[in-house]
């Protein structure tokens, strides 16, 4: 298994936990909104390293928009499983194609 499906277990046994025992069960305990609400704060740290061309900084920064996304994601039932699957429809197809697929 990768570190991300590892990560994703881990965020999905948080969900049953204890609020008080974990900061990840005391995130989704205050609800999906919050967990966006997050995500986005950390995206935006992302986005601002990336600007500065910290390499470091941004690394760090990556990896808490990836776990806060899992987090996210768990907060609504949607599994890492889920997403790559979506990915794997994606496959091989260019973005402009997937994107007027998507158009109403």
């Amino acid at each position: 298994m990768s570190a991300l499906h590892d990560l994703a277990a881990t965020i999905a046994a948080r969900k049953s936990a204890d609020p008080d025992s974990s900061w990840t069960a005391r995130l989704l305990a205050k609800g999906p909104e919050k967990c966006a609400e997050k995500f986005g704060e950390e995206a935006v740290e992302a986005i601002i390293e990336a600007v500065k061309g910290d390499r470091a900084r941004l690394t760090s920064e990556a990896a808490d928009v990836v776990f806060h996304l899992l987090v996210m994601l768990a907060a609504r039932d949607v599994t890492l499983a889920d997403v790559e699957a979506e990915l794997d429809r994606r496959a091989g197809m260019s973005g402009l194609a997937e994107k007027a697929a998507r158009l109403p």
